[in-house]
């Protein structure tokens, strides 16, 4: 029986909902925003308003919305095989041939065809707790128990469950909830405009980013530090792009000192950078990849791990001994998401969407900045693919932040939505973020950066309070 007949959605949804990352106080007072319809780059929201989705949800939705191929797969995969686990051994057509058709794809667009096999669960999070418990059991059965502890970075943005949330490494996240977990550190976050000291350039800074990473393994113990995590772009720290030969020094780091490196593609996967991977884009050597978001296109949850045939040489060896591993979820390898997953890269690859992203690159930088860049409170516009980052300062010339307890990011993101436009107020720094849907027009890109500019300049008086 409806209790709440008698009541509007919106205040249905304040008695019934505990919503993530969102103010219980700011939500009581204000109420949610309820989107009803979406189709290509483009929601349309509970009062008619059509907003332009210049984050393709939380970076996920890469081929839009309202794509009938993905509806149809997964109708069709319902209808004929609702649910199978993997436990034990059992096993699906569709989901044999996702895993199969990953390690192809990162072999092939990816240089990377060092992979031996795919795990499967149903979040970003998830395939980093994933990567987390790896490399412990990983290192337990090769004899070095010692070998625990996971590097990450300040900034970094891995999850929310308890490991994964621990290699987050924004204090918002960890509020409260005794995060991070022991075994878990933090080293220098690598991006240059903000945290490079004045004069150092991109290489110098690059080079003390390494050293910091070197000194961290150097006080702990070699011997105690299991793996590297690391995000080719760090997307919800605030888009920050990797210094010049960055990875390649981090790399010797871990080949010197026996040290796993787990890469998180969770947002940087499937043609956000302009190419299928950020494994690709940045020449990485990864021993896990963590993915999701744009597998299904968030048409379903769903993410994969790929694991190196050095990890999973070690695991079969032991096999016998050590017995079944015993890691998975009720929704491992789930069909219908693997027929979803399956008609999404054969939309990706049919419609060119890849390229689409690589050719509209640049049309994205140069709107933003065409339009904003001589605004006095932005201070950086950056981006690779179709995913970049606008940063706010008090002083363009000094690089001097804003006043502590304000937001000048949210204010402005409030504005944008106002205009019709969806920029995503970043956790860590003051960063409006964009990543639309990869199968966007130039035309909705112009049209999206005219909103926004006109967003900015109303926020202009709100913003100079802020200085």
């Amino acid at each position: 029986m409806n209790t709440h007949r008698n009541l509007t959605l919106d205040q249905i949804d304040r008695m019934s909902l505990l919503h993530p990352v969102t103010s219980i106080a700011d939500h009581d007072r204000n109420g949610p925003v309820i989107y009803e319809a979406a189709q290509g780059a483009r929601l349309r929201d509970a009062a008619g308003r059509e907003l332009l989705d210049m984050g393709a949800g939380l970076w996920c939705v890469n081929v839009g919305y309202g794509r009938a191929e993905l509806a149809d797969a997964g109708a069709a995969a319902l209808k004929n095989l609702s649910y199978q686990h993997l436990f034990g051994g059992a096993s699906c057509p569709d989901t044999i041939l996702l895993a199969d058709r990953l390690l192809g794809l990162f072999a092939d667009r990816a240089g990377a065809g060092h992979f031996a096999r795919v795990f499967f669960g149903t979040s970003g999070s998830d395939a980093n707790d994933t990567a987390f418990k790896l490399v412990r059991y990983y290192n337990n059965l090769r004899g070095r128990p010692e070998k625990k502890k996971i590097i990450s970075r300040s900034g970094a943005y891995h999850g929310l469950t308890a490991a994964s949330g621990s290699l987050t490494g924004i204090p918002a996240y960890h509020k409260a909830f005794d995060l991070p977990l022991d075994g878990v550190l933090h080293t220098a976050c690598p991006h240059h405009y903000r945290f490079a000291h004045e004069g150092e350039d991109e290489a110098a800074f690059a080079a003390r980013m390494v050293a910091d990473l070197e000194a961290l393994i150097e006080r702990e113990g070699p011997d105690t530090i299991a793996a590297f995590i690391a995000e080719p772009v760090m997307g919800t720290g605030g888009v920050f792009l990797p210094p010049a030969d960055y990875f390649a020094r981090v790399q010797q780091v871990l080949d010197r000192h026996d040290i796993l490196f787990v890469v998180d593609e969770v947002i940087t996967g499937f043609g956000r950078t302009g190419q299928w991977f950020g494994t690709g884009t940045y020449g990485l050597r990864p021993d896990i990849v963590s993915l999701a978001k744009g597998l299904t296109s968030a048409y379903f949850p769903m993410s994969a791990s790929m694991i190196s045939d050095r990890i999973w040489q070690v695991l079969a060896d032991t096999s016998d001994a050590t017995g079944a591993f015993m890691h998975g979820f009720t929704y491992s390898g789930h069909p219908v998401g693997s027929a979803i997953a399956l008609a999404n890269l054969d939309l990706i690859e049919r419609e060119g969407l890849v390229d689409n992203a690589a050719r509209l690159a640049p049309r994205l930088l140069a709107a933003l900045r065409d339009r904003i860049g001589d605004n006095p409170f932005v201070g950086d516009i950056r981006g690779v693919g179709l995913m970049a980052g606008v940063e706010f300062v008090a002083d363009r010339a000094t690089r001097k932040p804003f006043r502590e307890g304000t937001a000048p990011h949210r204010i402005v993101s409030r504005h944008a939505a106002a205009q019709g436009v969806l920029a995503r107020a970043l956790p860590f720094l003051p960063v409006n973020a964009f990543s639309p849907p990869l199968s966007i027009t130039a035309a909705e890109i112009d049209e999206a950066a005219d909103r926004y500019a006109r967003a900015l300049e109303a926020a202009m008086p709100e913003l100079a309070g802020c200085v």
